[in-house]
């Protein structure tokens, strides 16, 4: 046993430090937040009750306008309550019906898992060495379940607390940007942080504490009890999905429905008060973009540190019992709390914005630093966690590795992400000629820019897919499957500022709504505008490492799954592995079938019923009689609780299926097909939408001699771009992100599965 530089106590004192720092520095940010008052003087009742105890003695002064207008600061805060409302009332919705689901599921995982052995109490061989007798099956199957509902639960917690969050600083944001541009973008950045840190380090925090507390029971058997966290990642994703299939159609249905019938039917601006839909449009941005997104991303992270340590622990690390090196993807984790709580202050503190050319800039600056940092930070992690060589689990053999290989398998992962990133923002920024050309198209009609638009999504998969191609090689040539994982752990290492930078654009989009909302000055709607196009780029950003990260997760899970289920090789020629290859490869499209549609019936509905408002309601278009904004909300939520069912159970059931009836060899060529497939549709999908969004955007900005040429909103250029735009929405915020969510459960699934179908699988080929 080698020893290590970092001992078993300090992993013990560091991971839950680090943890606590970033809970701690997150809610540091709110209160910096929360000091932006709502409510002018005394009428401190028409706020929100969860800022109420913020003592509202002052208000805020306009600066450049000379409008001290109490009414304006009243309107917004009005406006902000009914947004909160809206998204609160869906979640606790939504979490009613997946709360059944996990009830549900958690007890098949323990009838499955218990009934590997026949629910016998008896201690048993290990799986990997059978000389050594391991906990019953039933122990598994009981503390599997358990963290699967710590998993389900974290990530809707993230999600709620996201949506909490965001709704909280929307409004604030919209005030600050009467200051300028500066203020409101560090409003709106430190919102994202508190979600991003609150995510990162509650994810370490309860997956550390759940590790320890299992060990009490598991003593020396670290094979049971790493397998049985596997349940930590399903529970995690399971509750993503739904999470962002049910918020991406809300959020789209509402959006298609406003701009529709608003833009193009009736040329009023977005997110004119006057537009029906446009409350249940702004809620969406929060259920979709901050609540979805942030189980998203704790899904990946949750898979990822999952993956890493089952096969960890059947390596020398866990052999030897190695509490530390056991550790190193937690330790990894936890240093990048303290990378991103350095990177932000680069953003809020350090420098200051003075103009909007400024504001992409400073959010970019955020991934290259928080990744130069990360570098230095896994290196020292790498050097003092790690003994200089060990051996990891391979296929059946142990393969020799040493401490700087791992290092350069976390660097790979870490700087691929980078890469995704910025070729992401290459294809979706309107700075750039992609998104130019695509704005250009639009001269001609919808047609030559919707033609433009799919041409761009096509052509940007190849970039991403070149470095993730090259990280897995690097990665698993130095490392097999562990290197794979912490490859993708590398890339969600700095998932705190990922996620500041992603919630920053939903709150920039319900902060400029808010403003053309509550009447405010035309200047202050071009400043949060010029905060929403950055965002949307951002936002596609964070989509690209999350299909990035997925793509990794899966594969490292996949790995472990082959190991788990006693497959020596994945034979492609042998038609049982070569069937479910084809049908795995199939599945993406067949999801994003279902939710596309979804969306576009749910828009159905709201356009019929903001044309129906807009005819019927005498004086709506004069702005004298208000539209019936909870009709539309009602739609949405309507839509999206019964139409998210069918896609999660397509995802959740086909490894049960698949596992059961047909084997584990057929189950590794789906999981094979869907991760092949499906990491290429959703960059294609949601870089496509991102860019017509922003070509939509750099019309309506009208910053350049070309963008004014195709100019004003309300040309036909404008419409034509428009209607791109409608059609991308379901692209990049329904279909696109959840597809990632999609190969990633349905490998974590069927690792947790994986004993019950090696032993009780392959039904039809049994009988035949």
């Amino acid at each position: 046993m080698v020893s290590v530089i970092l001992s078993d106590l300090g992993t013990e004192i560091l991971i839950p430090v680090c943890a606590v720092i970033g809970i701690g520095f997150s809610l540091l940010q709110w209160l910096l937040v929360s000091k932006v008052k709502l409510v002018p003087g005394s009428a401190a009742s028409n706020n929100s009750g969860a800022a109420g105890k913020n003592g509202y003695g002052d208000y805020l002064i306009e600066e450049e306008e000379g409008l001290n207008d109490h009414n304006v600061v009243l309107k917004c805060a009005e406006i902000q309550n009914a947004i909160s409302e809206g998204a609160t009332s869906f979640l606790f919705t939504e979490y009613q019906y997946v709360g059944v689901f996990m009830v549900a599921f958690a007890i098949l995982i323990f009838v499955f898992l218990g009934s590997v052995e026949g629910f016998s109490t008896k201690s048993q061989p290990c799986t990997y060495d059978i000389l050594k007798l391991c906990k019953p099956a039933l122990a598994t199957a009981g503390f599997s379940t358990i963290s699967f509902v710590l998993g389900a639960v974290t990530s809707v917690v993230s999600g709620f607390l996201g949506m909490k969050i965001a709704t909280y600083a929307n409004a604030r944001t919209t005030l600050e940007a009467r200051k300028g541009v500066g203020k409101a973008f560090i409003t709106a950045f430190r919102s994202g942080a508190v979600m991003g840190f609150l995510l990162a380090a509650n994810g370490l925090l309860v997956l550390f504490i759940t590790i320890n507390v299992f060990k009490l029971y598991y003593g020396d058997d670290w094979e049971g009890l790493f397998e049985s966290i596997t349940g930590y990642g399903l529970g995690g994703s399971s509750m993503a999905l739904f999470g962002r299939v049910g918020g991406g159609i809300y959020t789209k249905a509402a959006d298609v429905g406003a701009d529709l019938v608003g833009k193009v039917e009736r040329n009023i601006p977005e997110d004119d008060p006057r537009n029906p839909a446009v409350i249940a449009d702004n809620v969406g941005d929060n259920v979709g973009d901050i609540a979805g997104m942030g189980s998203d991303l704790f899904g990946s992270y949750a898979e990822s540190s999952c993956a890493a340590l089952v096969v960890a622990s059947i390596s020398s690390f866990g052999i030897n019992h190695e509490f530390t090196p056991m550790l190193y993807p937690l330790i990894v984790s936890s240093v990048g709390i303290i990378v991103c709580l350095i990177t932000t202050l680069f953003a809020t503190d350090f420098f200051e914005i003075k103009a909007v050319k400024e504001i992409e800039p400073a959010l970019k600056n955020q991934l290259i630093i928080s990744t130069v940092l990360m570098t230095i930070g896994v290196a020292i992690v790498s050097w003092v966690a790690l003994p200089s060589s060990f051996t990891i689990f391979n296929f059946g053999t142990q393969k020799v590795v040493k401490n700087w290989q791992l290092f350069l398998c976390v660097a790979v992962g870490l700087w691929a992400g980078l890469i995704i990133g910025f070729v992401t923002e290459y294809y979706t920024s309107n700075a750039y000629s992609p998104v130019q050309d695509v704005a250009d198209s639009c001269r001609t009609g919808a047609a030559t820019n919707v033609i433009f638009g799919l041409a761009l999504g096509y052509k940007s998969v190849i970039i991403p897919i070149f470095a993730i191609a090259v990280s897995i090689f690097v990665s698993f040539s130095f490392a097999a499957m562990y290197g794979i994982a912490v490859a993708a752990l590398g890339m969600l290492s700095t998932i705190a500022t990922g996620l500041a930078i992603d919630a920053y654009g939903p709150i920039s989009d319900n902060a400029g709504g808010i403003a053309e909302m509550a009447g405010m000055s035309h200047r202050i709607r071009e400043r949060t505008d010029a905060l929403d196009a950055a965002g949307n780029t951002t936002a596609a950003i964070g989509k690209g490492f999350a299909i990035g990260s997925a793509a990794l997760v899966s594969l490292a899970l996949f790995g472990a799954f082959v190991s788990r289920a006693s497959i020596s090789t994945v034979d492609v020629l042998t038609p049982k592995v070569f069937i479910g290859l084809i049908v795995g490869a199939m599945l993406p499209y067949w999801f994003s079938a279902m939710t596309m549609k979804s969306v576009g019936s749910a828009a159905l509905k709201m356009v019929e019923e903001v044309r129906r408002q807009f005819n019927t309601i005498p004086g709506l278009m004069e702005g004298t009689a208000k539209p019936d904004y909870a009709t539309c909300v009602k739609i949405s939520t309507d839509a999206s609780i019964k139409e998210m069912i069918p896609p999660g159970a397509l995802v959740m059931l086909t490894p049960l299926i698949v596992g059961i009836f047909f084997g584990v060899e057929t189950l590794s060529g789906v999981l094979a097909g869907s991760l092949v497939s499906g990491v290429q549709i959703a960059i294609s999908a949601s870089n496509t939408g991102g860019a017509w969004d922003n070509a939509k955007k750099y019309i309506e900005a009208g910053a350049s001699e070309h963008a004014r040429s195709l100019g004003p909103k309300g040309s036909d250029p404008h419409k034509a771009a428009v209607i791109g735009d409608t059609i991308g929405d379901p692209l990049k915020d329904t279909s696109g992100p959840s597809l990632n969510i999609l190969i990633k459960l349905m490998a974590v699934e069927s690792l947790v599965f994986a004993p019950f179908f090696a032993t009780h699988g392959g039904l039809l080929f049994k009988i035949f």
